[in-house]
């Protein structure tokens, strides 16, 4: 990608919707001025140099000045926020994810309070985290700027160096800025299903523990035996533990990503197809049933058939889902427009 495609994407992603497409059609006719489709990279090197650092050009157009901290570091202030506070999010689902594994849950607590439990314990370290993140990093830069004694309001970029065109091979933009809402990733959606994530794992590894039968004696519900053997659900682990990384990895792709395209549609449907393959896998094991539920199956209904009939419409179900969430991925990424390049002199 050119240096002039970058500074348009640098200069876009600082500016609300509104004014991105009037912003855009004005900064190319002014490069069109400027430059020529055969122009070298060292000739756009001093136009863009000329032009200055993005976030000043993105406050010509912009009209307003939105400073929390200070005009020479505000611009870094909010790069470091969007760098790291997803992945500080994205650690502590994973750490909450491997202290609920491995600290399991008590034989008195049922599926419901367990549940209850795991959400009000991801919403409150999200909360902290988000919190504690924004308190340091704020501290840090709202030091550095009261240190700075220079009197120069040009901003500075992450690399804490004065702003030159070469930047923008470090920081190209991940996100197509003007590409329509349909195409856009929620990150609602990328959260949602991490927290998803941290809450079947859990399950599924405290299986002999919530899912089971449960009794009131009058001093509440008590479990009386588990549905499955949790010595096959823990046999399947190295499958479990490769649709985590999968899940993780998609995840941390869309986010990263903004948009869809095809790339990540096809990527998002082998994620959902290995998981819906391995659902299966450990589903049609004959030992996956606790032998003890089994034979109150069976004294009680005569049998299992009921119970494979649950089964098999979850796995409908499960397998319809998938389908969707792939035709919608890739009818996303066909919202993408085509892209535009700089018009020659």
């Amino acid at each position: 990608m050119k240096l002039s495609e970058r500074y348009i994407r640098a200069v876009l992603e600082r500016l609300p919707q509104n004014k991105r497409q009037q912003a855009e059609q004005d900064l190319r006719k002014k490069l069109s001025e400027r430059l020529t489709a055969n122009s070298t990279e060292n000739e756009e090197r001093i136009v863009l140099q000329e032009f200055g650092h993005p976030a000043l050009m993105a406050e010509h157009y912009g009209k307003v000045r939105r400073y929390l901290i200070g005009p020479r570091y505000f611009d870094l202030y909010v790069r470091l926020l969007r760098l790291v506070i997803p992945l500080a999010v994205l650690i502590t689902l994973i750490v909450v994810t491997i202290v609920s594994i491995v600290s399991g849950v008590g034989q008195a607590e049922t599926l419901v309070t367990v549940l209850v439990s795991l959400i009000g314990n991801i919403i409150s370290a999200i909360f902290n985290t988000i919190m504690q993140t924004l308190f340091w990093v704020t501290l840090v830069v709202a030091v550095m700027d009261w240190a700075d004694k220079s009197g120069v309001e040009t901003p500075l970029g992450l690399t804490m160096e004065e702003w030159t065109p070469d930047d923008l091979k470090e920081w190209g933009g991940q996100e197509a800025l003007l590409e329509p809402v349909e195409a856009k990733v929620a990150k609602s959606q990328v959260f949602g299903s991490l927290i998803w994530m941290v809450i079947w794992t859990t399950v599924y590894f405290n299986a002999d523990k919530v899912l089971g039968i449960y009794t009131d004696n009058g001093e509440g519900l008590r479990f009386q035996m588990a549905v499955f053997n949790q010595d096959v659900l823990v046999s399947y682990w190295p499958f479990i533990a490769l649709v985590i990384v999968l899940e993780l990895s998609l995840a941390i792709w869309q986010w990263r990503a903004g948009y869809w395209n095809y790339r990540l549609a096809t990527f998002n449907a082998a994620v959902q197809t290995v998981s819906v393959l391995v659902f299966i896998l450990i589903f049609t094991n004959s030992q996956l049933l606790n032998p003890e539920f089994r034979q109150f199956l069976t004294e009680t209904f005569g049998g299992t058939n009921a119970l494979t009939w649950i089964f098999g419409a979850i796995l409908v179900m499960m397998i319809f889902g998938t389908l969707s969430d792939v035709i919608q991925g890739y009818r996303r990424a066909g919202k993408r427009r085509q892209p535009v390049e700089t018009p020659p002199h």
